[in-house]
């Protein structure tokens, strides 16, 4: 009975570390060991072989697929919070969206009652091309009803997403058609873009909004740069708030932009990886423009690199509120089956010297992920002053200001989250996507009244003029 019990608690264990030491250290470090160390080498050795054991001689047949596609993740926890574990389909969208393409039907959408709501058609993309509208909303799939509870973003983007040049059909509901709408959408590539929005502020200030730093992101950059030049903009501002991160390179490039020749934007190192700079080369098209970066809470990895570099060459102003502090390296490495593990192989550190990745312990990563949910309630979202500062972090940027390190980029102007008019209730209806839900829905319920402004001004002006509170009220009471 003894025997029994520790086999039914230690076996999982002893099989997931044969597991991902067979299909992922085996990969990745058999030629290192094999040069450097003959002990690590018999190890790993001794771990492969009682995985054969127990897949030869085990009482049960066992699914080693299975197993390691459940366990390798939780192996992993036991790491950084930021190794992780992709299985073949969560690596395609990973991919697609750094890549700036993917296969399928050109349309954004999000769940609204339960069903597949149409927020926007890529122009120029294949839901365009057949008629679809926003406002439309996909309740079929291949003759299939697609719509109810329990159906996410993600089983949405499986059935719509797909290879290239292969259709889909789909039923649509259009408010003011007595029938569903069928199409047959032909899949395309469809751009991700990175540069989510430019327009002119003022006079001369240009305003670029950068979601993430996905392949094309600098190409995106400059051409929006350009547009605005043309537009008699001579300052900038960036806004990095809620951009998460993406390529590095992508930072790099941006950062590049606005420094002279020969000005650290960071360096890298790890235990197997020697001490690597990046300069900045001197052939920016940005150097003479003054510019305020935008972060917030949400601002991470590549986000950080801009802001970081900026600041620590004393090139610009950063605004916001203290950034995630994400300052891990990772390297992907793929399997055979398509998906693939990014491990964590380096940090990286900007000008001043600064490791702006704030403070985890392997394997917690619950306290990691509650990390901002703590700021606000200790009050730093909301005071400058409550920002914990450490004195053997202290840093000086090139002109001699004082920053520190230990967890993310401090701003120089702070400003604190806005919490007027937050109640229970306000929180509640935006939790619940209410307001947007409300915005669509009214939107296509006056559809034809709004095709007459063109212009954003003229449309807030319209808007500014009507009773929206009470059929807004009427709305999220009934829901």
């Amino acid at each position: 009975m003894e025997t029994t019990k520790k086999t039914k608690y230690w076996l999982p264990l002893v099989m997931a570390a044969c597991v991902v030491v067979g299909l992922v250290l085996g990969t990745l470090l058999t030629r290192q060991y094999e040069a450097g160390s003959g002990k690590r080498l018999n190890n790993l050795n001794k771990l492969s072989a009682l995985l054969g054991l127990i897949d030869n001689k085990y009482v049960d047949s066992l699914d080693l697929t299975k197993i390691s596609e459940d366990l390798i993740p939780y192996v992993l926890k036991e790491l950084d919070p930021h190794s992780v574990y992709m299985s073949a389909e969560e690596r395609k969208l990973s991919d697609a969206q750094i890549e700036g393409r993917f296969g399928g039907i050109g349309v954004e959408f999000r769940m609204l009652d339960d069903t597949i709501f149409v927020t926007s058609v890529v122009k120029g993309g294949p839901s365009e091309r057949v008629g679809l509208l926003a406002g439309d909303r996909i309740v079929t799939i291949e003759d299939s009803v697609f719509a109810g509870k329990g159906i996410g973003s993600e089983a949405v983007m499986k059935r719509l997403r797909g290879e290239k040049g292969k259709a889909v059909n789909i039923g649509v509901y259009r408010k003011g058609e007595p029938d569903l709408l069928s199409f047959t959408i032909v899949r395309d590539d469809i751009p991700v873009y990175s540069v989510n929005a430019k327009y002119k502020i003022g006079q001369d200030v240009g305003y670029i909004r950068i979601g993430d730093f996905g392949r094309n992101a600098h190409a995106e950059f400059l051409n929006a740069v350009a547009s605005l030049r043309n537009q008699g903009c001579g300052r900038l501002i960036i806004d990095l708030r809620g951009n998460t991160g993406g390529l590095m390179d992508a930072a790099l490039n941006i950062a590049n932009e606005f420094l002279p020749a020969n000005r650290l934007i960071l360096y890298t190192q790890g235990k197997a990886y020697k001490r690597e700079d990046v300069y900045s080369n001197g052939k920016g098209s940005c150097q003479q423009y003054p510019v305020v970066v935008l972060v917030d809470e949400w601002s991470a990895s590549s986000s950080e690199i801009v802001a970081g570099a900026l600041q620590d060459n004393d090139r610009a102003w950063i605004v916001g509120r203290r950034t995630f502090g994400k300052g891990l390296v990772q390297q992907e490495i793929p399997f055979r089956d398509g998906s693939a593990v990014r491990l964590t192989i380096a940090r990286f550190y900007i000008p001043s010297g600064r490791c702006i990745q704030k403070h985890y312990n392997n394997g917690d990563d619950e306290s990691y992920q509650y990390d901002i949910l703590n700021r606000y309630l200790n009050g730093e979202l909301g005071s400058r002053d409550s920002i914990r500062t450490i004195d053997s972090l202290r840093f000086e940027t090139r002109g001699g200001r004082t920053v520190y390190g230990g967890g993310g980029i401090v701003p120089d102007y702070f400003v604190p989250l806005d919490t007027s008019g937050y109640t229970a209730w306000y929180s509640q209806v935006v939790g619940n996507g209410l307001v947007s839900g409300f915005a669509y829905t009214w939107a296509v319920d006056n559809r034809e009244r709004l095709k007459a402004f063109n212009t954003p001004n003229k449309l807030a002006a319209y808007l500014d003029e009507l009773d929206l509170i009470t059929p807004f009220l009427k709305y999220a009471t009934a829901r």
